[in-house]
């Protein structure tokens, strides 16, 4: 075998390794992509005049991209929700609510983490969040810890894959699908995880009580009309933000991107309802907006050098190859892609996934052939892609490495034993298998909504 054919060997060798040194993931795609670019000019394999082409496709991959334009109003949405306090303010108005069903602390930890994550974006957000507000007050009334700890590192990765979430708008782009038939696709299997969720820990506080003790006294001192305006401030404000952005696209009535600056205005005056709208706050959601963009950006140029180079030297034959190799049929193959997304699940976060894997694998995917297992025709991207999302999702949780279990770790107080986290989230998981078992047998869970109100 010729050296230039270990080229895309040794590209994914260098990427995995240099990942893990902690280095920016941006700089060391660039630094990867440009590196063996060097080498192949060393080896007559690339041409210096293709540097050339490296502006171009950066260019024709974010400015013609519809998608990237709404990335910035998605992160100020997210970002100025959580900066409002709204997060804290949900948490109190679904305690008070949930108080008189069993386990009513953690259902409200679930219910929050489904509405609140898809405005965060990011797992470590999401989780650390809920962290912060519940694991405290949930381990000072003497909940147990390990069911503590599992159900907000589950509550806090579920919202991940929930409408109008981030990911989702990605994965449309990634899989040129229609954003709508992503959204409502995603609406039947994550209402099923949180039923299922909700199902479960009410179950356990019914089965044992002295892992879920009954509700505070003060919960009860809260007058109708306080909890009225508690309710507004905090649960329907939000949500109107949510639902403007999520019916404007299903509905048709705006593109994403004119949705997406339809909800970060709503944001703004959300913030000067809740009086959290001051000139220092917006300042401090606008860098950290800033901020987050240019990391969701720097990692997309970062890509698109590094897949230039892996397709230039024939990585996405090499992956083709090796996976049809396997000699087995279209469905092995997407569950072989499966896992090897639920792996990498465990060190990153989706971003990396998304941008980075996921281009690697699409030759391999586009080439599937998935019609006679998805009965409606035209959804099945829209399956795989609602799949992928639920995969990643389940595996931010998995021990001993799931991303989002250090993130419970990292934010809990003094105390909280690793043991115990991973202990807590191994029903949570059983769920999620169980969900993602039920999609796969199943698409028409993922494709009849989208089918119904789709036209493609």
């Amino acid at each position: 075998m010729d050296i230039v054919d270990l080229l895309p060997v040794a590209m994914l060798v260098a990427l995995v390794a240099l990942l893990f040194s902690g280095f920016p993931v941006a700089f060391v795609l660039i630094g990867v992509g440009s590196g063996f670019a060097f080498l192949g000019i060393a080896l007559s394999a690339f041409n210096p005049a293709q540097f050339a082409i490296f502006p171009l496709r950066i260019f024709g991959t974010v400015a013609e991209n519809y998608i990237f334009a709404a990335v910035p109003m998605l992160v100020f949405m997210g970002v100025g929700l959580e900066r409002s306090g709204i997060g804290r303010e949900m948490f109190a108005c679904m305690r008070i609510l949930m108080r008189r069903v069993p386990g009513g602390l953690l259902v409200s930890v679930v219910l929050v983490g489904l509405v609140f994550a898809p405005t965060t974006g990011m797992v470590g957000a999401s989780v650390g969040l809920l962290t912060a507000l519940a694991l405290p007050m949930m381990l000072s009334e003497r909940y147990d810890p390990a069911l503590a700890a599992g159900t907000v590192a589950a509550a806090g990765t579920i919202g991940i894959v929930m409408p109008p979430a981030v990911m989702l708008f990605f994965l449309a782009d990634l899989f040129s699908a229609n954003v709508a038939a992503i959204f409502l696709g995603a609406l039947v299997p994550v209402g099923l995880l949180s039923v299922l969720f909700v199902a479960y820990v009410v179950t356990r506080a019914a089965l044992d009580p002295a892992a879920v003790p009954p509700p505070q006294a003060q919960d009860e001192t809260l007058g109708w009309l306080q909890l009225a305006a508690l309710s507004v401030r905090s649960l329907v404000l939000p949500g109107l933000v949510l639902t403007l952005l999520f019916a404007s696209i299903i509905a048709g009535w705006a593109t994403p991107v004119e949705s997406s600056s339809v909800a970060a205005a709503a944001t703004v005056l959300v913030m000067a309802l809740n009086r959290s709208l001051s000139v220092a706050a917006l300042r401090d959601v606008i860098l950290r907006t800033t901020r987050i963009t240019a990391m969701v950006f720097a990692i997309v140029v970062g890509a698109t050098v590094f897949s230039f180079c892996f397709r230039l030297y024939g990585g996405d034959d090499l992956i083709v190859d090796l996976l049809r190799g396997l000699g087995v049929g279209d469905l092995a193959v997407l569950a072989a892609v499966m896992a090897i997304v639920f792996v990498l699940g465990f060190f990153f976060d989706w971003i990396e996934i998304v941008f980075v894997t996921l281009p690697i694998m699409m030759p391999v995917l586009g080439k599937l052939d998935l019609t006679a297992h998805v009965v409606q025709p035209g959804f099945s991207s829209t399956w795989v892609a609602v799949l992928l999302a639920l995969n990643l999702q389940t595996s931010f949780l998995t021990p001993p490495f799931g991303f989002a279990l250090f993130f419970v770790k990292g934010s809990a107080p003094a105390g909280i034993r690793m043991e115990q986290i991973y202990r807590g989230v191994v029903p949570f998981i059983a769920v999620e298998l169980l969900v993602i078992g039920a999609v796969a047998l199943f698409p028409a869970l993922v494709t009849w909504l989208p089918a119904q109100y789709v036209r493609l």
